[in-house]
């Protein structure tokens, strides 16, 4: 039997237009004013904004409450989630939460490792893994029942999404593993930032010859660089990351104070581009602390306006 959600953005997909999500950092307060201006600031240019769950490890408003925000404020959110600082009782509980509140979407991830954050001495968890999680969700709202097997009267109605990294090693398990995440239940994919084009097609290549792309909805990671700098420590600090040579010397060619501007440029070159790649069903832009420019990609990337849904 088919679930039918209350997600708009599930709809989006459906209908057959390009989706287009955006994402929000809690701030490091009770104040939930940032996060709110945010939302307010690119809500007529995304089907739906993430919000992300203490990303990078360091401790913030809680995902769930700034979702809850963003709702009452008549917005669509995605609750991410990660396995790294719950266990499948807090996990689960968590779902039952955001379905309270009408929170339709959730991304399900296994978080960054804790020595990254503010608390590097923190137990971690992974009571369950990101793919266990997607299928926690699946289970809970197909079967309507918890882990334990027991019943839930109101089963938790959420449109089911994961993460994929095209660019880590080895990049031959890159499709099986996305693969598996579908067989997990996922239903739509955000994956890492694109910047190397070139192999993201050749991953996209192998997720159209096996199908997967008519099994699950694939948004291509787009973030902007502000600068060579930041360019250059993608390239050499974060893990998964694939900043190919070219961009960096792209960047390194003109001004400091153009910089910015050509980032900008690459963005929506890539997302004209990639609009015309074979399975990729819209693009998620993570405009990291840069929300105020989610429009001005959107319009001239050609995804605006955005398509309205019943």
């Amino acid at each position: 039997m088919e679930i039918k959600t209350k997600s708009k953005l599930e709809k989006v997909f459906k209908s057959g237009a390009m989706a287009v999500t955006s994402e929000c950092g809690p701030p490091r307060s009770s104040d939930p004013a940032h996060i709110i201006t945010k939302g307010h600031l690119i809500k007529n240019h995304v089907d739906a904004i993430n919000i992300t769950d203490n990303q990078t490890s360091v401790t913030r408003l809680c995902s769930l409450a700034a979702c809850i925000h963003l709702k009452l404020e008549g917005l669509e959110p995605v609750l991410q989630m990660v396995v790294r600082d719950r266990n499948r009782i807090a996990l689960q509980a968590d779902i039952l939460g955001a379905a309270s509140f009408g929170i339709n979407n959730v991304l399900c991830l296994s978080g960054d490792h804790q020595s990254f954050g503010d608390h590097p001495k923190a137990q971690n968890v992974f009571d369950l893994d990101s793919m266990q999680l997607v299928q926690t969700v699946r289970h809970m709202r197909d079967e309507g029942k918890f882990l334990s097997g027991d019943e839930i009267k109101l089963p938790p109605n959420l449109f089911v999404g994961a993460a994929a990294n095209p660019f880590a090693d080895p990049f031959k398990i890159r499709v099986p593993r996305l693969a598996k995440k579908i067989a997990a239940g996922a239903e739509f994919i955000q994956t890492q930032c694109v910047y190397n084009l070139e192999k993201f097609e050749l991953w996209m290549k192998g997720v159209v010859e096996r199908g997967l792309h008519e099994k699950v909805f694939i948004m291509a990671g787009i973030t902007p660089m502000r600068s060579v700098g930041m360019a250059k420590y993608m390239a050499r600090a974060v893990p998964g990351m694939d900043v190919p040579e070219e961009l960096i010397k792209r960047l390194s060619g003109v001004p400091k104070d153009k910089q910015a501007d050509e980032g900008i440029n690459f963005a929506v070159e890539s997302i004209q581009r990639l609009k015309e790649c074979k399975g990729v069903s819209g693009f998620h832009i993570m405009a990291i602390e840069w929300e105020e420019k989610v429009p001005e990609i959107v319009e001239r990337s050609g995804l605006y306006p955005r398509p309205v849904v019943d």
